[in-house]
């Protein structure tokens, strides 16, 4: 099996493993589980963990030349290897984006608008879950409720920054900065999207001018066409009528 092969096939088991992970990461997150609650979800983020940890494998296993994939792909070993940051596991669920270019319209502006806010939509939850993970517990923290989680993270990503909330843990911090240049991304593409229509529609407005101006000039060409027909067999006819 080849690497393209096996990715085509564990996009939506994965897919579904990373709906799996964000809901009882959101539950235990949100929610506050504690007891044997909590050791159930802990669980099962482990097991999701564990599919992608396989994932990376075969992954790794499959590529035609593994140092080079190895190299170019070192985050992917960072999300799997690295259970300090806990936060970083979400960053799985840009398998929705892959699944996401399959199911947009065909033109150019449909995958970008779809992909700009469910982009959008995306950080801003995953933002607010992690940051929220990090802050409800911590001395003097400004970011306490989900309500409040999602708040900063709009604010945040839009670059507005009000400065009312604001991560006060060193990790907090991290996913703010992160977040900071997502927005940034997110709004450059915005930006992007909305010039590339406008430049669009001028042309299409001044192609729609210029053939609305050509039409009388090429009603007269196709008058003069036919005269000039009309004259050559009147010419013609003339000719004729002498040699007889």
């Amino acid at each position: 099996m080849t690497q393209q092969r096996y990715r085509d096939l564990a996009e939506w088991p994965l897919m579904g493993t990373a709906l799996v992970f964000l809901a009882a990461y959101a539950w235990q997150v949100v929610g506050r589980v504690e007891g044997s609650g909590a050791a159930w979800l802990e669980t099962l983020m482990w097991l999701t963990w564990g599919i992608f940890a396989l994932d990376y494998a075969a992954n790794l296993w499959l590529a035609d030349n593994r140092r080079r994939w190895f190299l170019w792909n070192l985050h992917e070993l960072l999300i799997v290897a690295l259970p300090f940051f806990r936060p970083l596991r979400l960053l799985r669920l840009v398998t929705l984006i892959s699944v996401l270019h399959r199911t947009v319209g065909e033109t150019l502006r449909g995958r970008v608008v779809t992909y700009v806010a469910g982009s959008a939509a995306l950080l801003v939850f995953v933002g607010a879950l992690a940051v929220l993970d990090v802050e409800q517990t911590a001395p003097d923290a400004k970011i306490l409720t989900f309500g409040d989680a999602v708040w900063w993270a709009v604010t945040t990503i839009t670059t507005v920054g009000y400065g009312d909330m604001y991560p006060v843990t060193p990790i907090g911090r991290v996913v703010a900065a992160a977040l900071m240049m997502s927005g940034i991304a997110v709004l450059g593409v915005v930006t992007a999207s909305i010039a590339s229509w406008l430049v669009q529609r001028v042309e299409e407005s001044t192609e729609a001018a210029a053939e609305s101006a050509e039409e009388p000039v090429r009603a007269e060409l196709a008058d003069l066409v036919s005269e000039i027909a009309a004259l050559r067999r009147e010419v013609a006819e003339l000719k004729e009528s002498r040699a007889s």
